[in-house]
């Protein structure tokens, strides 16, 4: 299993940035994928999951209302749109998969995804 993501880059605050996380090796229609962010400094911490399977979802509360994953299962790929984007977002985000089906109570734990991307970062300054 392979996870690539992209997207990130410098933005202003209040503006906005879509990430990808194309997957391959994992059959889509199961298993969990997850995003994961860190901070200068600060330990990892999670920020929305997506189960494939019924596209049950969990977000940070930090994010809610801003931040949105969605998935196109033609491209195996998981999008995170993020908006209203604040000096706080600022970090590496990672996409995490596993081949289980998550509820959302274990979806933040990261120990329990098994295959991560590199990281993408992001950058929210003015």
């Amino acid at each position: 299993v392979q996870l690539q993501a992209s997207g990130g880059g410098l933005v202003q605050p209040g503006g906005s940035l879509r990430l990808s996380c194309a997957v391959s090796g994992l059959t889509f229609s199961s298993g969990t994928v997850g995003w994961f962010r860190q901070a200068p400094g600060k330990d990892r911490e999670f920020v929305v999951a997506i189960r494939l399977n019924g596209a049950i979802t969990r977000y940070a509360d930090s994010v809610k209302g801003r931040f949105t994953i969605s998935r196109e299962n033609a491209k195996k790929t998981v999008y995170l749109q993020m908006n209203t984007l604040k000096p706080e977002d600022t970090a590496v985000y990672y996409c995490a998969a596993d081949r289980s089906s998550w509820i959302t109570g274990a979806m933040p734990n990261a120990e329990r995804y098994e295959y991560w991307g590199q990281g993408t970062q992001v950058t929210v300054s003015s």
